[in-house]
């Protein structure tokens, strides 16, 4: 079948791949944009930092020998389970493997067009189309596409967030994002400063201690880790200002360091939407969205993947099964006034709970709620309970028992249980 209708969608990675699987399906065309040379986003591991051969910035944040924080179970697609395999907790390279089966199984990989980096997202009016222009990085050549609709999924694991430290130009030592990090052995003996205490900086922060001499993890988190860290890692609370030789916490307290790595999450970026895209970034809030997806200015666009502390894959399957609801027709859009109160409502709950802007696209525990919402929507199939019950679990685990949760091993039961083959706590 062939709906006539043409989809472009931004970035081959999880989320990119799930949403042409789903277009695929509806018998529509697309074509994926990728600007790297493979598939598979942030699962593509490099030595490199800074820029590619082509002068983009990298795009992974992988570092050697990461290992998933969360068990693979809750990490497939709905109907594209990670393989068995005796650990929940696998290398990123297994991934990687899995995302590059997926793709070939439903014949997402022949619509991807790699090395192909895209420069402008702009809208033509009369009749409204959508113009897409593509550099073709290996013939170093522009090229112009026109589409329907835009599945935005560039991911945000790629643009670094940094903090405004006092004095951060005096401190002598090196600075460095996450981002950057490559290997614990840059580290070897060194006093280590980690601002942050997310889940990179958390596990970040303990790859180091195995190989520097001392390690101080700066968090403004308020509830205390269960965790018993190695002696040389020690907690403060966050960073006053920087000194030549080290950081003045707000404790009043100092400590000297040599190297300091900000585990401070990433910016939402979209260098390649024009203003008529009616979407804009502010303090890391992507707005107006519906349901966290859906252009409301202009609908033929959609987001995947902003919301996080989530089920991943599962949820940007579900996230691409929402949007094609409406877009195949087989449900009627709400009026732009109804979307902007759908989305303000959304909004102040999330303030009334006292997250900041920043954590606007956060699910965390409440994550069932958002899913139950989309599915019921658009009166599409929903994610199991069960992933989200073992998603909030192990993020607890995580946590809690920081050196050894990576040995715990899940099964599941059915669509509303799982059961713990070896565990820790």
């Amino acid at each position: 079948m062939d709906s006539g209708q043409r989809y472009c969608v931004i970035g081959a990675g999880t989320a990119g791949l799930a949403a042409a699987k789903r277009i695929l399906e509806t018998g529509a065309e697309v074509i994926v944009f990728e600007q790297t040379d493979q598939l598979g986003g942030t699962w593509n591991y490099t030595d490199s930092v800074g820029k590619d051969k082509y002068g983009l910035d990298i795009h992974t944040s992988m570092y050697q020998g990461l290992r998933t924080n969360l068990p693979k179970e809750v990490m497939g697609f709905p109907d594209f389970p990670i393989p068995e395999q005796e650990e929940s907790y696998i290398p990123s390279q297994d991934i990687l493997s899995f995302l590059k089966s997926y793709a070939d199984k439903f014949e997402v990989t022949r619509h991807v067009r790699l090395e192909h980096h895209v420069v402008l997202v702009d809208i033509v009016e009369g009749p409204k189309k959508w113009k897409i222009l593509v550099k073709n990085l290996p013939e170093q050549r522009m090229e112009t596409f026109f589409f329907d609709f835009v599945f935005v999924c560039n991911g945000h694991y790629h643009t670094p967030r940094l903090p405004y430290v006092r004095n951060c130009d005096l401190f002598e030592g090196k600075q460095l994002h996450s981002h950057d990090y490559r290997t614990s052995d840059h580290f070897k003996d060194e006093r280590v400063l980690v601002v942050g205490a997310g889940p990179s900086g958390m596990d970040l922060a303990l790859e180091i201690s195995k190989k520097a001499f001392h390690v101080t993890l700066s968090h403004h988190t308020k509830e205390s880790f269960k965790t018993v860290f190695p002696s040389n890692l020690i907690q403060k609370p966050d960073v006053s200002e920087l000194t030549s030789v080290g950081a003045v916490f707000q404790d009043g307290t100092s400590e000297s360091f040599t190297v300091i790595l900000y585990c401070t999450g990433y910016r939402y970026s979209f260098p390649f939407l024009s203003a008529n895209c009616g979407v804009v970034v502010e303090d890391n809030y992507v707005h107006p969205l519906y349901k966290h997806c859906i252009n409301i200015n202009q609908p033929t666009m959609t987001f995947i993947g902003l919301p996080y502390y989530v089920c991943a894959a599962q949820m940007f399957d579900l996230q691409a099964r929402f949007c094609l609801a409406y877009y195949t027709g087989k449900k009627e859009l709400p009026t732009k006034d109804d979307m902007l109160a759908d989305m303000h409502e959304q909004m102040k709950q999330k303030w009334m709970q006292g997250l900041r802007k920043n954590q606007s696209h956060m699910m965390g525990p409440a994550q069932g709620d958002y899913y139950d919402d989309l599915a019921k929507t658009a009166e599409v199939e929903p994610i199991k309970p069960v992933m989200t019950r073992l998603h909030n679990e192990s993020s607890q685990r995580f946590n809690d028992n920081l050196l050894h949760f990576r040995k715990d091993v899940f099964r599941i039961v059915d669509d509303n249980t799982y059961e713990e083959v070896v565990g820790n706590l």
